[in-house]
């Protein structure tokens, strides 16, 4: 008989978290009326301190053009972006946030935190700083990634 793996449970468990965050965050998606996807594009045109060429948001969410067009197309319609021509080039086409894009990135960070509240209720503030910090060791070992 094997003995138990336990970096293999705790991989487990990092993905059932994860999973369990993830259906969380959506259920409280759903009335804002915007995907995980959406908001992870119109949380990475806020980020920009102009508005980023079409081209720079696929290579930042590493995903195909055509995605962020999709993408751009859903949030464009809601009145959350608007595309606008570049200055330099007439051919590109920059995307930028609108005041509705602001407000409802406000209301989407606070579904991320009541998400984070549920998942979180079962510890302690203790617990809670315990694993702030190997959260933190974690996310630092990782090599960097955008957004």
């Amino acid at each position: 008989m094997d003995s138990p793996d336990p970096d293999g449970l705790l991989a487990e468990q990092l993905l059932r978290l994860t999973r369990r965050l993830q259906r969380i965050q959506s259920r409280q998606l759903e009335p804002i009326g915007i995907t995980p996807a959406q908001f992870r594009l119109l949380r990475t045109v806020a980020h920009y301190d102009g508005p980023p060429r079409m081209a720079d948001l696929a290579q930042r969410l590493d995903v195909v053009p055509r995605a962020v067009t999709t993408l751009v197309d859903g949030l464009e319609a809601g009145g959350r972006v608007r595309r606008v021509p570049d200055p330099d080039s007439r051919r590109v086409v920059r995307i930028e946030i609108t005041d509705e894009g602001i407000d409802t990135l406000r209301s989407l960070r606070d579904a991320r935190r009541a998400a984070a509240e549920e998942i979180l209720a079962p510890l302690t503030g203790d617990q809670r700083e315990v694993l702030g910090g190997l959260l933190t060791a974690l996310v630092n070992g990782m090599p960097e990634r955008r957004c």
